[in-house]
């Protein structure tokens, strides 16, 4: 997998205790890594790092990206071979309630980090996870490409394309020289969902909870369409773009969208029926209502062109939409009705995820 490239490795993740960190540790320390995180806390509960144990198996850094000296000083210490950055504050609805920690933890955090692996020096690949928020969303059919415009209408939208600026002037300003022994490229995605997810105002983490308290789901916008995929999709374009980017230094600066096929678009009350088929609702009204409360902006579309991962990387996505939702909707299910061992199941979902992309010949598989 990945050419082996993690094997024996020392790769650092910031955020490892959120979402997506949690799997992608689970994930590393299956290729061989040795894994070591930085997140200022464990940010929800449940949580996903707690249930599966995962501080006694990795190095564990509680500490907060926003602290300069702190990050420099682990950054220095630990000299990690690969760098994963996914620490953010990463909820649109609490970026209108507390926009200034958003910018500083979005923008901020992320220049704290690029300026440790600056001071530090070390030869290291780092992979900078941003969003397909980052992009100015005008709401265009075709997807967009890593090349349009940065930016957007709201604190968080803005907070991510402010982020791409630092990260670029970074890259131009330090990372091209070739005194620099720092690799760095750009990883953007959206619409992820999966199993272990307990964050705030997300609808996937919405209907697991109240459904698992036999309640009905209040949803807004039914009607806006997405692109979801499981966490291990995107997760195996950044695995791809670091393993790639290690091996070949012209991808150096470069940036990367991670989406789904086209045909995984969908709508939220589409995403709701089929979920709920797996906790065995009769009919799918038993599961949600909606409501037209709708507190802040929400795009009606999103989506990414995904051509240059393709084409560069030779990256694609693996699952299919009703693969996505039996993924998502078992991990939860086992969570809250079955005594599973959540490690374990954590581990058979990327082992078939790897079985379904080997058999498919995707090229990560190799």
């Amino acid at each position: 997998m990945f050419g082996n490239v993690y094997r024996d490795k020392k790769v650092l993740i910031t955020g490892h205790t959120g979402f997506k960190g949690s799997w992608l540790s689970v994930w590393l320390m299956k290729l061989g890594a040795q894994v070591i995180g930085i997140s200022k806390d464990i940010p929800t509960s449940p949580s996903m790092f707690q249930e599966l144990n995962l501080d006694q198996s990795m190095t564990h850094y509680l500490e907060d990206i926003r602290d300069l000296e702190t990050m420099k000083r682990i950054i220095v210490d630990e000299k990690p071979e690969f760098l994963f950055h996914l620490a953010a504050q990463p909820i649109v609805s609490l970026s209108y309630n507390n926009p200034i920690e958003t910018i500083s933890s979005n923008v901020m955090g992320t220049a704290n980090i690029l300026e440790a692996l600056r001071s530090s020096n070390h030869p290291c690949t780092a992979i900078i996870i941003t969003s397909d928020k980052a992009y100015d969303n005008v709401e265009q059919v075709w997807g967009y490409k890593e090349d349009d415009k940065m930016g957007g209408k709201d604190i968080y939208s803005g907070s991510k394309g402010a982020a791409e600026l630092i990260i670029k002037s970074y890259y131009h300003s330090f990372f091209k020289s070739e005194k620099s022994n720092i690799r760095l490229a750009i990883g953007r995605a959206g619409n992820v969902i999966g199993g272990g997810d307990w964050a705030q105002d997300r609808i996937v983490v919405d209907c697991m909870r109240a459904w698992s308290q036999n309640n009905v789901v209040e949803i807004r916008s039914p009607n806006a369409t997405r692109p979801w995929q499981h966490v291990l999709e995107p997760l195996s374009g950044y695995l791809t773009l670091g393993a790639k980017l290690y091996n070949d230094v012209s991808l150096h600066g470069e940036a990367f969208n991670f989406g789904p096929r086209a045909e995984q678009n969908h709508t939220v009350k589409q995403l709701l029926e089929d979920l709920s088929v797996y906790w065995h609702f009769n009919v799918a009204t038993d599961a949600f209502t909606i409501t037209d409360n709708i507190p802040f902006h929400e795009a009606g579309l999103l989506k990414l062109n995904c051509d240059k991962a393709l084409f560069y990387l030779k990256w694609q996505a693996n699952l299919d939409y009703l693969q996505t939702i039996q993924y998502t909707s078992e991990w939860y299910y086992d969570f809250y009705h079955n005594t599973a061992n959540m490690h374990t199941k954590t581990l058979e979902q990327i082992t078939a995820y790897e079985f379904m992309a080997k058999e498919k010949k995707i090229l990560w598989t190799e």
